[in-house]
């Protein structure tokens, strides 16, 4: 039986961990051959030792815009081409009102909304008609959370993006979603919190809005991109797939 993403080749940006890693895993899975960034080498290194076969790591960072031409320049070596795009590389921690740096709203911008723009916007060269991106975006693209105004507000600029790029693309049939998960068992959401009570805590207490009454699985994500990148989402184009345990639907 042959495979979804059987031949196609895809790139995961932030791939070395939680739901880029789980993503990468199951494009490959699916039949892809996937390339994967993360700024740390040691971390990269064992991601691709993770997944086992068909992968390719490249150290880059997101944001910087000569990382993605490096990245770019390799695939285009390697492979000549690249299929399916996951934008995933990204993340933020609290600051309320009132406390927030210069710093802070620049460095969650400029991997977030900055290096998400770019990571799509130099594939294209690449990218074959009908061809597949996913955006992740998050579900505080549509809730109020208290402190983490930055890291929404930029999670709601990738959820737009999806929609003006869907336009944008529209006559080489190339497919822009974005996926919002909602709080995911990862490194990225233990990193919140400074010990491990006060992590049992959040933890605890995320699990609690989610109607399914847990936190999601990295793989539940990578299920999701899968479905996303492949023909069985083949009018399936420009939405905000939620991936949540129906925290944000009710």
């Amino acid at each position: 039986m042959s495979k979804k993403l059987e031949g196609k080749i895809a790139i995961v940006t932030g791939g070395s961990a939680g739901i880029g890693l789980a993503a990468a895993q199951q494009l490959v899975l699916e039949g892809a051959y996937v390339f994967i960034t993360g700024r740390r080498q040691s971390e990269l290194d064992a991601a691709v030792k993770t997944i086992g076969s068909n992968v390719t790591g490249i150290q880059a960072d997101s944001s910087s815009l000569s990382d993605l031409d490096k990245v770019y320049g390799q695939i285009k070596q390697q492979k000549g081409r690249v299929d399916i795009v996951f934008a995933n590389a990204g993340g933020g921690d609290f600051a309320p009102l009132g406390a927030i740096s210069e710093e802070h709203f620049d460095r969650i911008f400029n991997t977030n909304v900055r290096g998400l723009v770019f990571t799509v916007q130099k594939a294209l060269p690449l990218m074959p008609d009908g061809g597949a991106i996913i955006l992740n975006a998050s579900i505080t693209s549509i809730k109020g959370t208290g402190a983490f105004s930055v890291y929404s507000a930029s999670k709601a600029a990738v959820r737009s993006f999806a929609r003006s790029w869907t336009v944008d693309l529209k006559d080489r049939k190339i497919r822009v979603n974005a996926i919002s998960p909602g709080p995911i068992e990862t490194p990225g959401l233990g990193g919140l919190a400074p010990d491990e009570q006060q992590r049992s805590g959040l933890f605890a207490h995320l699990a609690s809005t989610v109607p399914l009454g847990r936190l999601g699985q990295p793989a539940e994500i990578g299920k999701a991109v899968a479905f996303l990148a492949s023909d069985d989402a083949s009018f399936i184009t420009g939405i905000e797939l939620f991936v949540d345990g129906g925290a944000a639907q009710i």
